[in-house]
């Protein structure tokens, strides 16, 4: 297959500047509401997590078109506006959809104590498996934004060549590919405010399941959190098996998974991204891997990347070049 060359970024004149870019793709993307089909999966810890199929239940026999999972990112869900931005594309593509939602980020809150962390796969590669199970005919992709993302990246580097099993592309949109760094990133005085906005959403969280928590989180000092590292230091590290926020930065960054993917995985990032310093693109390991192919954009924002002459008729461009990537790599000839 020829090797995908993504095409020219150009922002929007009206939405100059990263804040403008991230905030303004949040409130342009349409409102229009998507007919889902949500299933519920009982986990084998007892758990559970919420599929949602876009534009209802896709038949198990007879439909060979491919079917693409979507990951979204920090507090949002299957149903945020990037993802049926996501569904919608691949729909124009007769490329059917479903949507993952992270333990707790469905609308129902998850039974056991643990949430979902940037470094969590093990869920991700049980959905992959079933989706294997279920659609054996079907050509599969992953697309993950954000967190969803990075976990996405993290998955196909540990699995190696294996992972070819169950997919055969993926998409990985504003990663943030060195945690540690991210967090850095948002104590300056603009990305407080997206921290404080996430922060707020996942104190509630903690909140709520404060009866069932664990000693080991110290419930006060998360609720009582004003930076990311504050938080997870007091509860994501100890409530998923990390020494301290750090260690879990450590162990879960994408960049340090990237050398040993083995499937065709794109990559969209922003040099002005308000969520990452520039210096932390991996531009030598896409350049070192040739299953690799970015997208490293001078403008852009947070899974911003709108463009178009007009508010009126905006133009996606990660959505957009996201599934065109997809498309080229799973529609095979002769699929109906």
């Amino acid at each position: 297959m020829q090797r995908f060359v993504p095409s020219s970024f150009r922002p929007a004149w009206w939405l100059p500047g990263p804040h403008l870019q991230t905030l303004g793709a949040r409130w342009l993307r349409s409102k229009l509401e998507i007919p889902f089909h949500r299933e519920r999966l009982e986990l084998p810890d007892g758990d559970f997590i919420d599929l949602d199929f876009a534009f209802g239940p896709l038949p198990t026999a007879g439909k060979r078109s491919p079917v693409v999972l979507v990951l979204h990112g920090l507090e949002g869900s299957a149903r945020s506006g990037y993802a049926k931005e996501l569904y919608r594309s691949l729909r124009n593509l007769e490329i059917d959809s479903v949507g993952l939602n992270f333990r707790s980020c469905s609308g129902k809150l998850n039974r056991l104590p643990r949430l979902y962390h940037s470094g969590e796969t093990e869920d991700l590669g049980w959905v992959l498996r079933l989706l294997a199970e279920r659609y054996p005919e079907r050509r599969r992709g992953v697309v993950g934004v954000s967190l969803g993302g990075n976990v996405l990246l993290k998955f196909l580097g540990e699995s190696g060549e294996s992972v070819r099993t169950y997919v055969e592309a993926a998409v990985a949109i504003s990663v943030p590919f060195d945690l540690s760094a991210g967090a850095r990133s948002l104590l300056r005085p603009r990305g407080r405010l997206y921290a404080a906005f996430l922060l707020r959403k996942l104190r509630r969280k903690v909140e709520a399941k404060r009866r069932i928590m664990p000693p080991t989180v110290n419930v006060s000092k998360a609720m009582a959190a004003r930076t990311f590292r504050d938080f997870d230091d007091a509860a994501t590290a100890p409530l998923h098996g990390f020494a301290s926020a750090e260690d879990y930065y450590r162990r879960s960054s994408s960049s340090r998974f990237l050398e040993e993917i083995r499937v065709p995985t794109f990559l969209l990032h922003s040099a002005d991204d308000p969520f990452l310093p520039p210096t932390c693109i991996p531009r030598p390991a896409v350049e070192a891997n040739p299953h690799l192919v970015a997208a490293f954009t001078a403008r852009g924002g947070h899974v911003g990347f709108v463009s178009g002459n007009s508010p009126f008729q905006p133009t996606f461009w990660a959505e957009r070049e996201a599934t065109r990537f997809l498309a080229g790599h799973l529609r095979a000839l002769g699929d109906p």
